[in-house]
């Protein structure tokens, strides 16, 4: 059984950062497109980063060169390092693991993901 847990959201000033984690169990991460989402009050959900089985990285361009996605293959553990936070980051923010090995420029897609987490808030305040 596939579960994924995310930890480390909280509220935050604007300029500030956090890093949230997912760890997995049922689910090894170095075989999974993994990919981290966030939902705003009243919108889509909308995908964040991603990172393939062979360590690729992509970005939202509302993100790029503010986040960082990486994942501990020992641990389990997927991370999203988040700096210079905006207001508009604020949102539930999920990770989300595909079966497909690479991640393609369908990262931002829900329906590529096969399993989600239950979300962690963040909250920037202006």
């Amino acid at each position: 059984q596939v579960q994924l847990v995310e930890s480390g959201g909280g509220s935050v000033q604007a300029g500030g950062f956090l890093r949230l984690s997912c760890a997995a169990s049922g689910v090894t991460y170095s075989r999974y497109c993994m990919a981290w989402f966030r939902q705003a009050p009243g919108k889509e959900r909308e995908g964040v980063a991603s990172i393939d089985s062979d360590g690729r990285t992509r970005y939202a361009d509302s993100v790029k060169g503010r986040f960082t996605i990486s994942q501990d293959n020992a641990k389990n553990t997927l991370y999203l390092q988040m700096n210079s936070l905006k207001p508009e980051d604020t949102g539930l923010y999920y990770c989300a693991a595909s079966t497909q090995r690479s991640c393609g420029n369908w990262f931002t897609q829900t329906w590529a993901y096969n399993y989600w987490g239950q979300g962690t808030q963040v909250t920037v305040s202006s």
